[in-house]
């Protein structure tokens, strides 16, 4: 039988997370860090600030728990390519905390603004 991670756990690393991420990257590429989340594939961000990024964490279905990002809806376009991922950083310490495809790849160009619709994601229970 599969071990199972309790709520204290799982709620945890997410409240760090939360607490901690502070901008939304769309990336032109998959980036191993960051550096590269914030800087060599970044194609625009949003910066929230500290804390206000995330909300959550809150339960997850069927199992585990979740947070949900703030929705998108003046990102600056700061470089001209396709984006094909997000990426959420702690500007303040230097790191990625996650990052996934988009459900689309969508042709950005300087200068524009971008937008993203809140999204979940999570840690599963069991």
């Amino acid at each position: 039988m599969p071990g199972k991670c309790n709520a204290w756990a799982l709620n945890n690393g997410l409240i760090q997370l939360q607490a901690t991420a502070t901008h939304i990257y769309i990336c032109s590429q998959e980036p191993p860090d960051f550096a590269s989340a914030s800087t060599t594939y970044a194609l625009g961000n949003m910066n929230f600030g500290a804390g206000n990024c995330l909300t959550g964490p809150t339960a997850r279905s069927p199992n585990g728990s979740k947070v949900t990002t703030v929705a998108v809806t003046n990102g600056s376009v700061t470089g001209t390519g396709n984006a094909s991922r997000w990426a959420i950083t702690d500007n303040v310490n230097s790191r990625l905390l996650v990052d996934n495809d988009l459900a689309a790849a969508q042709a950005v160009t300087a200068g524009n603004v971008w937008s993203l619709p809140a999204f979940d994601f999570g840690i599963p229970g069991s």
